[in-house]
């Protein structure tokens, strides 16, 4: 195999954190220049699911696993129609794709979707000090190289507080994921998995998907038996369309399950705040405790942002889950209306299959509701 570390010839690049900290590697995938908010993914594999997870739009992942790339990429293994990353930061891409189901290399994805890759960077120096210090600002480049100039650029840029991502990653218009199923249920998309709607066919439901911005008159014009409100990228406070629109579902009381960004957005509809985690939960390997029956789930994350505990009402609102490494909100349910949520991915895509059942709990209130009807 070639020893792309000696190989001089690569086209050098470089990260500028927001605090002055610079790693300098090599090009792949696209050139050019990218700012986002820089985070590190703990998945040993499933690279190409995160690559296209649209939860990730406005960020840099940085992979904690030393080798990305070795089985390629396919048609098969996508969250979404592209890439959301704003870049993508490895330790090393292999550029040989051994694997059957391959179709191309992960460097040639990323050139053909327009997305900067660097290489050859200590990712670990990169996660223990954003570990330490929190989730920041970065640029990443392969064509300017000037250290004052990428500092400039790195303050100029916006970041994630307060800015609004799901309109850029939800679908343009309404659409069937599939025509058969038991369950009607609305999927209002903030950014959805692939394998939430996969999820939710295989589980006996009849899955159409909306755009964030559609009213509540027509969500009820689809006549739904349960409602779906989806993950996606950004600060869930900036959504406040979509807060609204949950507000007057809730007094619809018809079934629904908000996944990572629909449990935030449920939990300001709830009355709730929601605040910035210092670096995030991103990987497949998040402990998270069910306080009903006990059980530890090893569970697959991507959010930045949480909905805090104490601002919820506990007269209306019981906690279901929590992360048993920082003790942060992982679920909750409401005491009298059929409404429950997640901060994590019972989909998985990449990661654990741990929480799936989480799937026939939605199906399961849903019969539950109309039994009681």
């Amino acid at each position: 195999m070639q020893n792309l570390v000696g190989n001089d010839k690569r086209k050098k690049a470089k990260i500028i954190l927001e605090d002055g900290r610079i790693f300098s590697g090599f090009s792949f995938g696209a050139a050019g220049t990218a700012s986002g908010e820089i985070v590190f993914n703990t998945s040993l594999s499933g690279y190409q699911e995160i690559l296209t997870d649209p939860s990730y739009k406005g960020q840099i992942v940085t992979m904690t696993y030393p080798l990305i790339g070795n089985y390629g990429v396919n048609a098969e293994d996508v969250e979404s129609s592209r890439p959301y990353v704003e870049a993508f930061v490895v330790k090393q891409c292999s550029r040989i794709a051994s694997n059957w189901r391959s179709t191309d290399t992960l460097d040639n994805y990323l050139k053909k979707h327009n997305i900067i890759g660097i290489e050859g960077v200590d990712t670990r120096a990169i996660t223990r000090h954003t570990r330490v210090q929190g989730a920041m600002k970065a640029v990443v480049s392969t064509e300017d190289l000037d250290e004052r100039q990428l500092t400039a650029k790195v303050k100029a840029s916006p970041g994630l507080v307060g800015r609004d991502l799901v309109k850029e990653v939800t679908c343009a218009k309404a659409y069937a994921w599939n025509d058969a199923g038991k369950y009607t249920v609305v999927v209002i998309d903030c950014g959805v998995k692939l394998n939430i709607l996969r999820s939710l066919a295989a589980n006996n439901c009849r899955v159409t998907v909306v755009p964030a911005t559609t009213s509540i008159k027509e969500i009820l014009g689809y006549n739904p038996d349960g409602i779906m409100l989806s993950n996606g990228p950004g600060d869930p406070a900036a959504v406040q369309y979509v807060v609204e629109t949950v507000r007057q579902l809730l007094k619809k009381k018809i079934p629904l399950f908000g996944i990572c960004l629909g449990q935030q957005m449920l939990g300001l509809a709830l009355g709730g705040t929601t605040y910035k985690l210092k670096f995030g939960h991103h990987g497949g390997n998040q402990p998270v405790k069910d306080l009903a029956t006990g059980k530890i789930d090893i569970t697959v994350q991507n959010h930045g942002f949480c909905v805090d505990i104490d601002s919820l009402n506990k007269n209306e609102v019981e906690i279901t889950h929590i992360n048993l490494n920082d003790r942060t909100l992982e679920g909750l349910r409401h005491r009298t209306l059929p409404v429950f949520s997640v901060q994590y991915h019972p989909e998985s895509c990449p990661g654990p299959h741990d929480a799936q059942y989480l799937f026939k709990r939605f199906t399961d209130m849903i019969d539950k509701h109309s039994a009681e009807k």
